[in-house]
Parts: C-alpha cells; sequence; structure tokens
C-alpha cells in the first residue's frame, strides 16, 4: 500500500510504503465497538454516592402521633418525602471497568485506522512543526487541508512541546503521541493527521 506525502502547505512531497498487514486490515466494525464501549467505560470514576434514609443522621423519632392531627402519618423526618430526606435507590460508588484482551484491543485500532486510510480520511505529512507556540499557525496548517470546522486527530511522536501548546485553545483538535493514540480517537475524529515518523512507529510497533 502506498500513500501519498504532503508538507504542512498540504502539497505533495512524496509518497510513502504502508505495510498492508497493519494499514490495510479488514473493517471489523462490532470489535470497534466494543473497543469504544470499553474505553469510555474505563473513563468513569463510578465515585457519585448519595444517603438513603437509614445513612441520613436524624429521624430517630415520630414527628407526630399517628391519629388525630389531621395530617398525613409519618414515621421519621427523614423518609425521602421529607427536605433534607434520604435519596430513594441513592447511587453508590460502584466499578464500571471492562475487560478487553490485548489481541482483541490492538485489532480493532488496526481495523479503525485502516478504514482511515481506506477512506482518504487519513492524512501523512512530513512532518508537523510550528515556529513559534502560537495558536494561529496551527490554525493555519488545519485551514490548508481543510479542516479547519472538522474535529481532527494529530497523531505525532517525540517532544512537540510547541505544538502541545499551540493546539490548546483549538476546540476540535486533538494531539496524541503514536504510542497512546486508541481506537476511540480515531472513531470520534472525522479526520487524522499523521506525521510520517508516528506511522512509522505503528507500523514497528504492530507489524510481525
Amino acid at each position: 500500500m502506498q500513500v501519498k506525502v504532503y508538507n504542512t502547505l498540504a502539497k505533495e512531497v512524496g509518497t510513502m510504503d504502508l505495510a498492508d498487514e497493519v494499514f490495510g486490515c479488514e473493517y471489523n466494525e462490532a470489535l470497534i465497538h466494543q473497543s469504544v464501549v470499553t474505553y469510555l467505560a474505563n473513563q468513569r470514576q463510578g465515585t457519585k454516592s448519595t444517603l438513603t434514609r437509614t445513612e441520613v443522621r436524624g429521624g430517630g423519632i415520630k414527628p407526630w402521633r399517628q391519629k388525630g392531627t389531621g395530617r398525613a402519618r409519618q414515621g421519621s423526618i427523614r423518609a425521602p418525602q421529607w427536605i433534607k430526606g434520604g435519596v430513594v435507590f441513592a447511587p453508590k460508588p460502584r466499578d464500571f471497568s471492562k475487560k478487553l484482551n490485548k489481541k482483541m484491543k490492538q485489532s480493532a485500532f488496526l481495523s479503525a485506522l485502516s478504514y482511515k486510510v481506506a477512506n482518504s480520511e487519513l492524512v501523512v505529512v512530513d512532518k508537523f512543526a510550528v515556529e513559534q507556540p502560537k495558536t494561529k499557525l496551527v490554525a493555519a496548517i488545519l485551514k490548508n487541508f481543510n479542516y479547519s470546522d472538522k474535529k481532527t486527530l494529530l497523531i505525532v511522536t517525540g517532544d512537540n512541546a510547541d505544538v502541545l501548546r499551540a493546539s490548546n485553545n483549538i476546540e476540535k483538535l486533538t494531539v496524541v503521541d503514536a504510542d497512546l493514540a486508541n481506537t476511540y480517537q480515531l472513531v470520534s475524529n472525522v479526520n487524522v493527521i499523521a506525521t510520517k515518523e508516528a506511522m512509522q512507529k505503528i507500523e514497528e510497533a504492530y507489524k510481525g
């Protein structure tokens, strides 16, 4: 498989050979969905907690006698219908995490990545660098590729402090190192920009 390589001006400067076993995998929607669900579930903290009527302090005495007052019978001022009362079916801390074995996780990632390549939603650039850590410089590069109004994933490698700093204020741009890129990031962004070095790093990590 061969793809075109561009510079930051969106002009073609060469080509790059890609391994079919990494970038030419079959599209597996079910596996990608499972990987995304697992990722999102593992992002949940599961720390929310409120008190049930048995955990709210007070309310141990009957507020008024059962009959003769003309009011509805009540047994505790900490019942759910009372202000400052307990919560019915109160949420408690729980573990939302899911597990996905390593081979399935890798297959889902390669499937999503191959889909981007096959549908021309991934652009390879020779390098992605800015002279100064300024947002307008990165925004100009995205504009060159007509990605200004689209959710875009930028995959880079090494120390890119200036690029990271310049990208912080661009709402629809996500920057990630090639080692940390995941399936969710690929499917949640419309387009992907990857440096040539990042593509080589991914190929080395998954080839063979």
